[in-house]
């Protein structure tokens, strides 16, 4: 069976003077940025709806500064302690060096709650509330980074025979590599990114009929997570938000949190652990960290839904009904 070999570009745009780039473009710095449009723009509505506590004139300030504070540094910081704690622990600089790379979605989700936990106080609104709508728009934005995962060729799934199974350039420099067929090809020497790798095989034909015998076909993994983490997770939630006739505080959060980390801990079982990554009784560390999402979300869950079953008077979102259209 003849597999696609993954042969996508990370940029959307790259200039180069011949000896260094320039200019770049890349297309998870892109997804970055629409998913702070997109979040920005659905908040927006919600607020404009009634669903949302935030003052209108809030909404701009919030999602900066969250996304910013929250969601990137938050990531960054997570990744660092998470999953690289050896080398930043001796040098703390790590945290800025943005340009090597290195985000964790566990971190960027607490550093965002944390975010919104802190403006809420200030600005006097339910942190719940508040929480429930970003908890909305926040699967936007990890499918757009999914994709983003894809473009670049990283984060791939295992060894698998599926028909949608995909070739992954720089699975040759794993430390488990296997190639699917003997070869002479010294895979050491070419360059460590799919896209570099793939631009050696453009320049030189026989590296591109080795790479082809001697890739192993793999889960692509990352579209599961954008569809199922992102989309799917995305649709549940904003249905949950806009045509339940009740929503109480802290139901979606409960929700996202309960939903993400199950369907985490499951895609998980398709993706190629990371380098280095110890499995603890089977499971890898984003699986083992998800584990306590759950049982947050299960906590929301029951003071939300227990505090707010049929007791009249009791304060809750707004929203138009179960009748109101689009």
């Amino acid at each position: 069976m003849s597999y696609y070999l993954h042969d996508l570009t990370p940029y959307l745009f790259r200039y180069s003077d011949g000896v260094r780039d320039v200019l770049v473009v890349r297309w998870y710095g892109l997804a970055y940025l629409a998913g702070f449009v997109i979040a920005l723009l659905l908040l927006k509505r919600l607020v404009a709806r009634g669903y949302c506590a935030l003052a209108p004139g809030d909404v701009l300030d919030f999602t900066t500064y969250g996304a910013l504070l929250g969601v990137m540094l938050g990531g960054r910081l997570g990744y660092m302690v998470l999953y690289n704690w050896e080398s930043f622990s001796r040098d703390l600089s790590l945290l800025f060096q943005i340009g090597r790379g290195g985000a964790s979605s566990h971190g960027g989700i607490l550093g965002l709650a944390l975010f919104t936990w802190l403006y809420a106080r200030k600005k006097g609104v339910s942190w719940l509330n508040l929480g429930d709508n970003v908890a909305t728009a926040v699967p936007l934005g990890i499918f757009l980074g999914r994709i983003a995962n894809f473009m670049d060729g990283e984060l791939f799934g295992r060894v698998s025979t599926v028909r949608w199974a995909v070739l992954f350039p720089s699975e040759i420099h794993l430390p488990s590599f296997q190639p699917a067929q003997a070869t002479r090809l010294a895979v050491e020497r070419l360059p460590a990114s799919s896209f570099d790798i793939m631009q050696v095989a453009h320049a030189v034909p026989q590296v591109m009929e080795e790479l082809q015998r001697i890739l192993n076909p793999r889960h692509p993994s990352q579209l599961y997570e954008a569809f199922l983490e992102g989309l799917l997770l995305f649709g549940i939630l904003y249905f949950v938000r806009t045509r339940a006739r009740r929503t109480p505080d802290g139901l979606l959060s409960g929700l996202f949190l309960v939903l993400y980390a199950v369907l985490r801990i499951g895609v998980e079982f398709f993706r190629e652990p990371d380098v280095g990554d110890p499995l603890h009784l089977g499971l890898s560390r984003g699986q083992l960290f998800s584990l306590p999402m759950i049982a947050v979300g299960m906590v929301l869950l029951g003071w939300s839904l227990g505090r707010h079953r049929g007791v009249a008077g009791v304060a809750q979102t707004p929203g138009p009904s179960l009748s109101t259209n689009e």
